[in-house]
């Protein structure tokens, strides 16, 4: 793969992830990373990396034509995962020292669902004459870029809101994913699929 290759896969990754158009994605990823402080951000990479396993596996077997899902109940399941995501959030834990090993077990499985959406935006990108492998890796490093980024906004804008004493860390976490949970609900009725 020459290098102008990896780098237009890379950017379609990075702005899957940080374009204004993959709000889904964005959502997701903030309302998982809202619940940790700065210091927390070794837990918040271990989580992010289980959701990359997650969808880069369906990515790799939906962008190779090995599996192929309905679009429709992708496009509608993203959101439902975020809507989970969001009640989740709602648990009273009142000092998160420790990553549930469920919120781990439900990034990978929500990756999973997630990757299929990425499949579905990349399949017709990639030309059967091309190192699919090379080309799905590549919009994988873009996309684990992107939502690293993504997560180190969310734990600074933490930071921000713990210094101005706006709110407490639990208020904080309950606003924003109380925000969330309306947009994914919107969008989750929106794409009802029948």
């Amino acid at each position: 793969m020459h290098l102008s290759d990896f780098n237009y896969y890379f950017s379609l990754g990075w702005h899957h992830i940080i374009s204004w158009d993959a709000l889904d994605h964005l959502y997701f990823i903030t309302t998982l990373s809202v619940v940790y402080q700065f210091k927390q951000w070794k837990q918040v990479l271990v989580l992010v990396t289980a959701f990359t396993i997650g969808h880069a596996f369906t990515l790799f077997l939906s962008g190779t034509d090995l599996i192929r899902v309905n679009d429709s109940w992708v496009e509608f399941a993203i959101p439902c995962t975020i809507v989970f995501s969001c009640l989740m959030n709602f648990r009273n834990r009142s000092s998160l020292k420790k990553t549930d090993k469920v919120q781990y077990v439900m990034a990978l499985l929500f990756g999973l669902i997630h990757g299929l959406g990425y499949a579905n935006a990349i399949r017709f990108m990639i030309s059967s004459n091309q190192q699919v492998v090379w080309s799905l890796f590549s919009f994988n490093v873009g996309l684990e870029i992107g939502q690293i980024f993504v997560v180190l906004l969310m734990l600074i804008s933490g930071v921000i809101v713990g210094i101005s004493k706006l709110f407490t860390q639990r208020e904080w976490v309950l606003s924003f994913s109380s925000l969330i949970l309306g947009l994914a609900i919107k969008l989750t009725i929106e794409r009802y699929p029948f």
